[in-house]
């Protein structure tokens, strides 16, 4: 069963388990898509108030965005824990023969870049979301405030739950180009987060 189709309850409980994906990397993009879905809720309170008008062209923009980011935040829950499967398969291959330790190699090392990538994507679409409920501060419906401080509060932890993930696996990473494009991008994006 896919995590997104899963109740809250089923997916706190697996998350609970002593399993090790689910784990941060999903709970992070989790986050993401809450943060855009909050964003797009505070378009469509702000959208068709008179009162609102002129944030009204913005916040449809907006909304658009937040619609789509949503979708692919949902994507990553489950290609996080995907990600981790392939690195933990990867690590299973047999390592007998001399082709046999080669290939294990190149497959442990295309996973880890796979597992970097995911959680670096996730922190790439948290960002856009901070910046589409930066964009509606103070230029949309007041009463929905304390909704759109929950998604930047959420946001900001998809992104710096993305950015420990990715932290956590570029030492497994044997080029050194990649894994210092990898940490200094998500340094750069992960200071959003502080």
């Amino acid at each position: 069963m896919k995590l997104v189709d899963m109740t809250i309850t089923q997916f706190t409980d697996t998350l609970a388990s002593d399993a090790p994906a689910p784990g941060g990397g999903s709970v992070a993009a989790l986050c993401g898509a809450q943060a855009a879905a909050l964003v797009a809720m505070v378009c469509r309170l702000t959208i068709g108030k008179p009162k609102y008008a002129e944030f009204e062209e913005n916040c449809k923009a907006v909304l658009e965005k937040a619609e789509a980011l949503k979708e692919k935040l949902i994507h990553q829950i489950d290609e996080d824990t995907e990600a981790y499967n392939k690195v933990s398969a990867a690590f299973k291959l047999p390592k007998a023969e001399e082709e046999e330790k080669k290939a294990r190699s190149a497959a442990i090392q295309e996973a880890t870049i796979y597992a970097t990538e995911v959680p670096y994507n996730t922190m790439v679409m948290a960002k856009e979301v901070l910046e589409l409920a930066q964009s509606i501060d103070g230029k949309s419906n007041p009463n929905t405030a304390s909704d759109l401080g929950v998604a930047v509060s959420c946001a900001k932890t998809a992104i710096k739950g993305g950015h420990l993930n990715v932290l956590i696996n570029t030492p497994g990473i044997k080029n050194a180009e990649i894994k210092e494009k990898f940490e200094s991008d998500a340094a750069v994006i992960g200071k959003l987060a502080e």
